[in-house]
C-alpha cells in the first residue's frame, strides 16, 4: 500500500505542498485527508507533527506521530526554550495535571508500562529543561510519586486545570522571569568586576578567571570575545 510521510502544523494542514502534490496521483480525496489530519492533530496546535498517510485504494488511514516530550512541555508552558543552566536556573513551573496530559499524549511512543511510569519520564525531561514541577525540584516530585502522593490524580487521569491553578501558574511564571533577570544582572555585574580587576591582562587569563567563577559562556563571549572572534 502506498504511504506518504509528511510533517504538518498541528490542526492546520492544507492541500498545499507537500500533501496535495503527493496525494493527487493516488486518486484519493485530498480534502478529506486534510480534514482527517486536522481532526487528529488539533491537540498539537502550534507544533510540527509527523503524519503517515496510508492509502488503501480510494480509502486511507492517518497515523499521527507525536512531537518530542520537550516540545510538548514548551507548548504547554508557552516557552520558547528550556533553561541553558538546568539545575541552576529554572525557567517555568508545571503542574502535575499538565504532566499527566503530556504523558497521555505520548502514550503510544513512550516505553513506560503504565501512566505513572510515563509521568515520571515526562518529569525527567522537565528536570533537563530547568522546569519545576508543582514548584519543586523534579527529582523531589518523582520521589513523592514513588511514595504515592499523586496516585489519585494519576489514577483519575486528571488533566484539567482550575482557574485558580491557571492563575497560580501565571504568577509563578512571572516570579521566575523576575528571578532570572535579577540573576543575570548579578552574574553580569560579577563578570564586569572581574574584567575591571584584570584590565590589561591577556584575554585567555580573563576568560579562565570568569570560567572559574562560573560565569556562563555566553556572557564571557560577549564581554571577552575569543581572539579569532575579535578579528585579531
Amino acid at each position: 500500500m502506498p504511504t506518504v510521510d509528511v510533517l504538518v502544523n498541528g490542526g492546520h494542514a492544507t492541500a498545499a505542498p507537500p500533501i496535495g502534490p503527493a496525494l493527487a496521483p493516488l486518486g484519493i480525496n485530498v480534502g478529506k485527508v486534510v480534514e482527517e489530519i486536522n481532526k487528529k492533530t488539533k491537540d498539537f496546535d502550534g507544533i510540527q507533527v509527523p503524519v503517515k498517510i496510508v492509502v488503501k485504494g480510494k480509502d486511507f488511514d492517518i497515523i499521527v506521530g507525536t512531537p518530542p516530550v520537550s516540545a510538548l512541555i514548551k507548548k504547554e508552558l508557552k516557552l520558547e526554550k528550556g533553561s541553558g543552566q538546568a539545575g541552576k536556573e529554572e525557567v517555568a513551573d508545571i503542574l502535575i495535571e499538565q504532566v499527566i496530559k503530556i504523558a497521555k499524549m505520548k502514550e503510544a511512543t513512550m516505553l513506560g508500562k503504565d501512566l505513572k511510569t510515563r509521568v515520571k519520564q515526562v518529569i525527567g525531561t522537565c528536570k533537563s529543561m530547568g522546569v519545576l514541577v508543582e514548584g519543586k525540584d523534579p527529582k523531589t516530585v518523582i520521589e513523592e510519586i514513588n511514595n504515592g502522593k499523586y496516585d489519585e490524580e494519576i489514577s483519575k487521569e486528571k488533566t484539567e486545570l482550575s482557574k485558580e491553578e491557571l492563575k497560580q501558574l501565571e504568577e509563578e511564571k512571572k516570579k521566575l522571569k523576575d528571578e532570572i533577570e535579577k540573576h543575570h544582572e548579578e552574574i553580569k555585574a560579577k563578570a564586569l568586576s572581574i574584567l575591571n580587576e584584570m584590565k590589561g591582562k591577556d584575554k585567555s587569563e580573563i576568560r579562565k578567571k570568569m570560567k572559574d567563577a562560573e560565569i556562563p559562556s555566553n556572557i564571557i563571549d560577549e564581554l571577552v570575545p575569543r581572539e579569532e572572534e575579535s578579528g585579531k
